[in-house]
């Protein structure tokens, strides 16, 4: 059986590969220590399959790190990195990336209005772009489950402030679905189920 209807990708309202950007801001390895709201092997885990599953639905990513030019912190963590390679990372020393010129116009550049985003920590790297992209009329949808911050309450609290001023909260399964939208795209099935079993919601029986 096929679909009925067929949406125009890229002016569709959900997300598509045509029409969303992902950013993955400070994954590195001071911040990924200090998270305190959920399990660190957890949120590494997540942000891996969100950067596999996206880089295999040839999404464009923008990635930012903090600090590494001045030698204050090391660049992105291995695991995370190596999926990302060949991407160039927008160092900056402004807590907050859009205030960064690099990674603005990289943002700016996709031509994308739908930003799926991720960063350490939620209460401020996360936080702060998000707040800035939704006043500039962009949608940004907060990637909760590969998000994490100082403590459970600041990462809640931070996830309230975004969402009450516009932001989408999405998962990782979520997004590995509305991405594939149609078991009949084949070419990209395999990356969605790889990414679901990564994140646990396909068990082997």
């Amino acid at each position: 059986m096929n679909s009925l209807i067929i949406r125009d990708p890229q002016a569709d309202h959900l997300l598509t590969p045509a029409n969303s950007v992902m950013t993955i801001i400070d994954y590195q390895p001071v911040q990924v220590n200090s998270i305190n709201s959920m399990n660190r092997a957890e949120l590494v885990n997540k942000i891996v399959t969100a950067a596999e599953l996206v880089s295999g639905f040839n999404i464009p990513i923008i990635v930012s790190t903090v600090n590494v030019a001045t030698g204050i912190n090391k660049p992105t963590i291995p695991r995370l990195a190596k999926i990302l390679e060949g991407l160039s990372s927008h160092d900056r020393t402004s807590i907050n990336a859009w205030e960064d010129e690099g990674f603005y116009n990289a943002v700016k550049s996709t031509g994308r209005k739908k930003i799926i985003m991720a960063a350490l920590w939620t209460e401020a790297c996360l936080t702060f772009p998000t707040l800035d992209a939704l006043k500039e009329g962009y949608e940004v949808y907060a990637l909760v489950d590969a998000v994490g911050g100082t403590s459970p309450l600041a990462h809640e609290m931070a996830l309230r402030r975004i969402e009450q001023a516009g932001a989408v909260m999405i998962s990782v399964t979520q997004l590995a679905c509305e991405l594939q939208r149609d078991w009949a795209r084949k070419e990209t099935v395999g990356v969605m189920v790889n990414a679901l079993k990564h994140d646990g919601a396909f068990l082997e029986m």
